[in-house]
Formats: structure tokens, C-alpha cells, sequence
């Protein structure tokens, strides 16, 4: 029997990486973030990206640049070496996995996005996700487990059966892909489009871009009691728009109602 979202992954907003604000001392993907989101209530997303020594990174690039005052790729580093980086806008380094799931505690929702580590949703290696699986091995909350790579969830339904999973999914438009792409991979950009792999890996719910919750594919698996997740909300109004369709919205720059 495939694991479902626990429900307060549909009533409990989740804050996207977090509930960040630079300005006030909290990053994104920060473990000033993430007690922020707990003390308020709210349920938290974040996202994962390896180490050089196989370590579970809460971190969203790819690349240092943007959030450090380092530069080059995280998965250069060992956690060591990455913890020993400040992330700008706060006074703490890059947490890992089991230091945000010690922070939790089972007090809010976790949602946890896998980022792609083929970097064309394409062979995954494994990596990311048995350092995830291992983190999570005793974890005692409501947790869930997601990434826009299906490989990578097909990996997880093997490493971790029973801790919910699901695809992170939009229209993967054609302006997405570069135009020297090779034939094979339009193909499975509009696979990726129609959410083809849902069932082969065992998922359990979407979380989908607001501006494309009309697509028809999304009200079929939503028929067939796929939970249908939201992102990346910024205002109510757009709140009110997504509410439409699916239960439940990941949000950012503003706070939405709570249960």
C-alpha cells in the first residue's frame, strides 16, 4: 500500500524555503527560517542539493554565488567545508538535513524537494537521495518527499517506501528547452509535461505551478485522489486563484491564513 500525505500537508500552508527574509537575519533554506515557520505554525518546504561527501545540503542553487560569499558548485564542497560558509543575509551556515529535521521536530509539515542532479531531469545517481533516506530513517512527523526529476523518485520509493513522495511539475514549456536540443529530449520534456510517470513511482500527490493548474492532466490525477500542491504563491490573490484547484499552496513574501 503506496504512503499518503499526512493532512496537514492540506491545511497547513507550507512556506517555500522556509519562512525567509534576508532583511530580517532569516535566509532562505535557513535554520533561522525554519524556527520562524515553526513558531508561526506554518508548514515548511525546503530543498536539498549533496555535498562532495554525499551529505543531504538544505540549500536551493546549484551554485555558491547567489546565497554565499563563495563561489563554484555546492556539490564541490564536503559538508565541512560548507558549513564553514556563511549564507548571506544571516549569521549561520548552510544547514543539513538532520539539523533542519532536529529543528522541526515533527512540530509542522516538511515537504522536501530532491534538486535534480543530472541537471536534464534525466539518470540519477543516487546519491542525494540515500543521504535523504538515511536522515530520515526514525524521523517522527508529518514529512514528504518530492523533486521535478521522476528517477529520482523512483530511487526514494526504493530507499524510503514509506515516506510519502511526489513530483514537482509544470508546463516545461519549449522556451525551457536550449534549441540544440537533441530529438530524445523533446520527448521527454512532453512526457515530463503530461505527467506520465506519476503512477510508475508510486506518487501520492503533485505539487504544481499555480499559473498551469488548469492543465487537464492535473484534474484527472486529481479525480483519481492525487493531492494536488501548489507553487509558488506570492500573493492572496494569486492565493485565491490556485485555492481553485488545489488544496493546499507553497507561499512566499507574504503570510496566508492558517488553520
Amino acid at each position: 500500500m503506496l504512503p499518503t500525505l499526512h493532512e496537514t500537508f492540506l491545511t497547513r500552508p507550507l512556506a517555500h524555503r522556509a519562512l525567509h527574509d534576508a532583511s530580517a537575519g532569516r535566509p532562505e533554506n535557513s535554520l533561522a527560517a525554519v524556527r520562524h515557520a515553526v513558531a508561526l505554525g506554518y508548514g515548511i518546504e525546503i530543498d536539498l542539493q549533496p555535498s562532495a561527501d554525499g551529505q543531504a545540503m538544505v540549500f536551493h542553487d546549484y551554485d555558491l554565488g547567489r546565497l554565499t560569499h563563495a563561489t563554484g558548485q555546492v556539490k564541490a564542497l564536503d559538508a565541512a567545508q560548507l558549513q564553514a560558509l556563511q549564507v548571506r543575509g544571516g549569521d549561520a551556515p548552510i544547514p543539513t538535513l538532520p539539523e533542519v529535521l532536529a529543528e522541526v521536530a515533527g512540530q509542522v509539515p516538511l515537504l522536501i524537494e530532491l534538486k535534480d542532479q543530472s541537471r536534464a531531469l534525466g539518470h540519477a545517481q543516487s546519491v542525494l537521495e540515500s543521504a535523504t533516506a538515511q536522515a530520515l530513517q526514525g524521523y517522527d512527523g508529518p514529512v514528504a518527499l518530492m523533486s521535478f526529476n521522476p528517477k529520482m523518485i523512483g530511487n526514494l520509493a526504493q530507499m524510503a517506501p514509506h515516506v510519502p513522495r511526489g513530483l514537482t511539475t509544470y508546463a516545461f514549456p519549449e522556451r525551457d528547452v536550449p534549441p540544440d536540443t537533441p530529438p530524445e529530449m523533446q520527448v521527454h520534456r512532453e512526457t515530463l509535461a503530461q505527467i506520465a510517470a506519476y503512477d510508475a513511482v508510486g506518487a501520492c500527490f503533485i505539487s504544481h505551478d499555480w499559473h498551469d493548474l488548469n492543465r487537464p492532466r492535473v484534474a484527472e490525477l486529481k479525480a483519481q485522489g492525487a493531492a494536488i500542491l501548489s507553487w509558488t504563491i506570492r500573493t492572496p490573490a494569486e492565493e485565491m486563484i490556485a485555492r481553485q484547484i488545489a488544496q493546499n499552496i507553497t507561499f512566499e513574501s507574504y503570510l496566508p491564513e492558517r488553520p
